[in-house]
């Protein structure tokens, strides 16, 4: 399974672990929000569609966080851009530890999201860049892996935190945390070498020309159905996790220990969906690989909400549903970066990616709203699946990249 690492150079590999720390990193200070939604409904004060309008408007400006990060990217190298956003999202999770108002905390959310997407955007396209193209699907889903790291460190923290801390304070403390890890991160990326390129006549052409390559009549067709990918990956995904620690406590009744009990075993799933996702990537191609998957997480969530389960049987069910849920994401990275040129890759992975971000916005706002009419596991179900299935509609119309060779010229279309 891991025989791709041992093969690496030292450069692949520390490229490898910076990539992989920072999505990390992403995910502890993102999936507080999740773990923290009870708390911040009481604290100030507001609705659960309030509440979904937070996350929502964290998707959405992560959408622009990565269209304009990759192109950041592709005009003035990825590592670069890579320390200005983590330093972003960090400081803007750490800032929401000192919020006083709900729209406080808005604007904290987005300008989180803004560095949230760029980031994602900058370390996929590197370590596409520098790993050999046969290993290319295994270490990117390796590196999406890290997201199920992080997020179960926030569950852990989170436990931590609202087990010794009043309630009242427990979320601004939770959120303080957020800001530690990405000290070491920015470190470790300052020695992370930028993928070889050379200078052509459209790095000195404006950046608007850059952000707008993508849609180029040889790139346009991929970019529309990429972006039709990103919005069923990201809605379902979002639309899932955003409440589920919500339905998990409010509507199951389990107390925050007894919920992320469940939350770990959906986590690991989740971790080793991804690296299957990217061994059978490799094998037998990213369409076919991307369609079972999809197919397999519609099932899994229909089951997992609307079955008449009990505790027991929602814990054993909950690894199925975290590994399939894994396998969409854990494969966006390779197949995004294998549709584009170089000088504008970074654009159109951060767009393809994050454009599903500004659709899949409406997904937790749709939940919360949802859920005060049919209740919140139905309203949750339901927009998962739906999600889900335009994943399944974008995989058939995509073309199979797998092992595709990168060119080391900056070339445009």
């Amino acid at each position: 399974m891991f025989s791709w690492y041992t093969e690496s150079s030292p450069k692949e590999r520390k490229t490898f672990w910076a990539s992989f720390g920072g999505w990390g990193l992403d995910a502890l200070d993102v999936q507080m929000f999740g773990l923290a939604i009870p708390a911040l409904i009481v604290a100030f004060g507001i609705s659960r569609a309030e509440a979904g309008l937070l996350g929502s408007v964290t998707l959405f400006f992560g959408a622009i966080g990565g269209w304009f990060g990759g192109a950041l990217g592709d005009r003035f190298g990825r590592v670069k851009a890579l320390q200005i956003t983590v330093a972003t999202f960090a400081l803007a999770t750490f800032a929401c530890a000192f919020t006083t108002t709900y729209s406080q905390f808005l604007v904290l959310k987005a300008i989180q999201g803004l560095g949230f997407g760029a980031e994602w955007a900058c370390g996929a396209v590197l370590m596409a860049e520098i790993i050999r193209p046969e290993h290319r699907g295994k270490a990117l889903g390796a590196v999406q892996s890290a997201w199920a790291v992080g997020w179960g460190g926030a569950v852990l923290l989170s436990a931590l935190v609202f087990t010794l801390v009043e309630k009242d304070m427990a979320w601004r403390v939770l959120f303080a945390l957020g800001l530690l890890p990405a000290l070491l991160i920015i470190f470790i990326r300052r020695g992370v070498e930028e993928p070889p390129r050379s200078i052509s006549k459209e790095d000195h052409a404006p950046f608007f020309k850059t952000l707008g390559g993508i849609f180029h009549r040889d790139v346009l067709r991929a970019t529309l159905i990429g972006g039709l990918f990103g919005t069923g990956a990201h809605g379902g995904y979002s639309a899932l996790t955003t409440f589920l620690p919500t339905y998990l406590r409010e509507v199951r009744q389990l107390s925050v220990l007894g919920s992320s009990a469940y939350l770990a075993v959906i986590i690991i799933a989740f971790f080793c969906g991804c690296l299957a996702s990217g061994i059978l990537s490799d094998r037998i191609g990213r369409r076919a690989n991307v369609a079972i998957f999809a197919s397999c997480c519609v099932a899994t969530v229909l089951i997992y909400i609307f079955a008449p389960l009990s505790n027991e049987q929602m814990l054993v069910l909950g690894f199925p549903l975290g590994f399939f849920s894994a396998g969409i994401p854990a494969s966006m990275a390779a197949l995004f970066s294998e549709l584009y040129p170089a000088g504008i890759r970074g654009t159109g992975v951060g767009f393809c990616y994050n454009f599903g971000r500004i659709v899949s916005a409406a997904f937790p706002f749709l939940v919360g709203f949802l859920s005060d009419r049919i209740g919140l596991g139905p309203a949750i179900g339901i927009d998962a699946a739906f999600a889900y299935s335009l994943v399944l509609v974008a995989v058939v119309m995509l073309p199979e990249t797998r092992g595709k060779s990168f060119e080391s010229t900056a070339a445009r279309p």
